[in-house]
């Protein structure tokens, strides 16, 4: 409000025109005083009436003003009192202090002052414990989001139940697309007549019908071993709970047939685009086969992805013209390149070193450098026994370089080739995938969430015994410039011999094939059991362990490693166990240093160790896998592995 004197008034401008005035009439009365006497009568009219108006509407005004604070603290309190959102105010030591009676009718209570938190509803306590500033609870079947203002103790209720309830039926509602592959269907089919063919197609699609009749999904075959399915994520979160049994169906019909066919499916969901969800049906499709085939794979927003099926040991499906087409792919890439730089996993294991020395063997062969990087603090006797023979060869010995000198020679014309691994995590430096940007992998493991990014090739083959076998078979195809020196040889058919565990585990026809033309080429296999000799004092460390063997289920054996174990021993133990009578599955658990835990794990086959390492974080292959845990104490991780061992069961048994 102005004060008298204030500029903005009316009577501001009123007293200086006064002011102004005298000063004329005083000077005017020095001429003729009764002229000046004249003016000062005929100036106070006006100015009386001025001053009356103003006086009149400043009272008016603030009348006004008296009027509209009371209206609007009225509507504030009504407001606070009576509007749909609840307000509370606590204490320190989560007691009401006051509520509107809005909070009072969403906890169907008459007044809730007075009372704790922990007694009207103690799911409100984390939320003011940790600070959150909003979250979502339920309150007697409603939905609320509830605003915590920390500094002030106050708590706001918004009723969300008709918006959450739209925000399910959106969810629900969303497509889903999903791509159906019959594993090994042209292998299989091909040598058969046209009636067993048309009876087996008939078969197939009669029980994918019925399915997709059953779950209310629309399917269209679009090809011989393709078809295609849309339908929502309500029914899609269906048959995620009943393990997508369609792959169980189809296994038990074609084995009551005679042919080994199998279901793979991947799935694309998620998203409201529709071709961006036919990528990720495919790039899902691409993960499932490459682990095998025999399951489903769905790629989530989080990058995760979530696997039902894989119980059976993968068929031999890759066929010598993929073998040719691969190698003749690689030959042009090492063309290409300047050099060629060859990084096996973390603990290079026969395997790993043995495919090295053969990637090597094929840049000699096209006239190109290549080199080794190797870790040699990181390898185990077996590899220990194998470089000191390769010492013995300048040539060979001379391509092994550490991770430094292969970052320094590493140019944008260098090609990287992974070996015997495809996580970025697991190999020997990862800063080699930053720096060169040209990169094939090859591989046997079934193909994990982590995978290399972008990779030039790609040869992943779960159905072969080891990545010494995949290239055994990339070298038949090299040109024939230079020979396979015996010791080559002999370290890649001990990396063939170290995975099959001397040809008994995950061994095919190929895998001998691989053997004998090894053998051919002079390969000693004299001089690998010279490096796969056991050591006496592993033995004696290994033969402790099984000491303290328990069975947690028929046919199961977890043992114990009370003293630290490096992952070679852990993965031998578990290799011994098996070879006892009455043991279908061993587990391994032993501290590895540095607060980790390691779990290694086997299987005859009947039981898939890989879906079980996997619940735990791990990998590996239905027959053999394992995995680190960090920060746990031994019986943390035995009780952990136990319920993913329960959890597989029960699936097994849903499924």
């Amino acid at each position: 409000m102005p004060t008298f004197l204030e500029k903005g008034s009316i009577r501001y401008p009123l007293i200086c025109l006064v002011g102004i005035t005298i000063i004329l009439l005083g000077i005017l009365s020095y001429y003729n005083w009764v002229f000046s006497l004249l003016g000062l009568l005929i100036s106070i009219i006006p100015y009386y009436l001025i001053l009356r108006m103003d006086i009149r509407q400043r009272k008016e005004t603030e009348d006004y003003i008296s009027t509209l604070s009371y209206r609007v603290k009225k509507v504030g309190e009504e407001a606070l009192m009576e509007m749909p959102i609840g307000i509370m105010l606590i204490n320190d030591d989560y007691y009401i202090e006051w509520t509107n009676p809005f909070v009072a009718s969403c906890f169907l209570e008459d007044t809730l002052v007075g009372r704790s938190l922990y007694d009207v509803s103690p799911s409100i306590i984390p939320l003011i414990k940790q600070e959150v500033e909003t979250e979502i609870i339920t309150l007697n079947e409603r939905k609320f989001r509830v605003i915590h203002k920390v500094e002030e103790k106050l708590l706001y209720f918004f009723d969300v139940t008709e918006q959450t309830e739209i925000e399910k039926l959106y969810e629900d509602e969303r497509t889903a697309i999903a791509i159906i592959f019959l594993d090994n269907y042209d292998e299989l089919t091909q040598g058969m007549d046209d009636q067993t063919r048309s009876s087996l197609n008939n078969s197939v699609t009669s029980i994918l019908n019925k399915w997709a009749k059953d779950n209310g999904v629309l399917l269209k075959r679009i090809s011989s071993e393709r078809f295609f399915a849309v339908f929502n994520e309500n029914i899609l979160q269906s048959l995620e709970k009943g393990k997508f049994t369609i792959l169980d169906d189809v296994r038990e019909l074609t084995t009551k047939q005679n042919v080994p066919l199998t279901l793979s499916i991947g799935v694309g969901a998620g998203v409201s685009s529709l071709p961006e969800l036919g990528n990720i049906a495919q790039s899902s499709l691409d993960l499932a086969l490459g682990r095998g085939g025999d399951q489903v794979a769905i790629k989530q927003l989080n990058g995760k992805v979530k696997f039902y099926g894989g119980k059976t040991n993968p068929v031999e499906k890759r066929t010598r013209v993929r073998a040719r087409v691969i190698s003749h792919a690689l030959k042009e890439l090492v063309l290409e390149s300047d050099k060629v730089i060859i990084m096996g996993h973390k603990n290079p294991d026969m395997d790993a070193i043995g495919a090295a020395i053969g990637i090597n063997k094929v840049a000699q062969m096209n006239n190109k450098n290549a080199y080794i990087v190797i870790n040699f603090q990181e390898i185990d006797t077996a590899v220990k026994r194998l470089m000191n023979q390769i010492k013995k060869q300048e040539a060979l010995y001379s391509r092994f370089i550490t991770p430094e000198q292969a970052l320094e020679m590493a140019t944008s014309d260098t090609l990287l080739v992974i070996v015997d691994t495809h996580k970025p995590s697991l190999v020997i430096d990862e800063r080699l995938l930053y720096r060169i940007e040209d990169v094939v992998v090859i591989d046997h493991h079934r193909r994990a969430e982590e995978f290399i990014d972008n990779p030039l090739l790609v040869y992943m083959e779960p159905y072969a015994s080891s990545t010494a076998e995949l290239v055994t078979e990339l070298l038949e195809y090299q040109p024939k410039t230079a020979k396979i020196e015996m010791l080559e040889a002999t370290a890649l058919l001990a990396g063939i011999i170290v995975d099959t565990k001397s040809f008994t585990l995950r061994t095919g026809a190929r895998t001998f094939d691989a053997a004998s033309y090894l053998r051919g080429l002079g390969a000693d296999t004299v001089l690998v059991q010279k490096f796969l000799k056991e050591d006496l004092d592993n033995y004696v460390k290994r033969a402790k362990i099984i000491q303290n063997v328990s069975f947690y289920k028929e046919g199961v054996a977890i043992a114990l490693a009370k003293d630290m174990a490096d992952n070679v021993l852990i993965a031998q133990t578990a290799d011994t166990l098996l070879t006892m009578e009455g043991i279908v599955a061993s587990f391994v658990i032993a501290p590895r240093g540095d607060s980790i835990i390691g779990i290694s794990a086997r299987s005859l086959g009947d039981i898939n160790v890989q879906i079980i390492m996997e619940s735990l974080h791990g990998g590996g292959h239905l027959t053999n896998a394992a995995t680190q845990i960090a920060d746990m104490s031994l019986d943390e991780v035995e009780a952990r592995l136990k319920l993913a061992i329960d959890e597989y069961f029960e699936g097994r048994r849903k499924g």
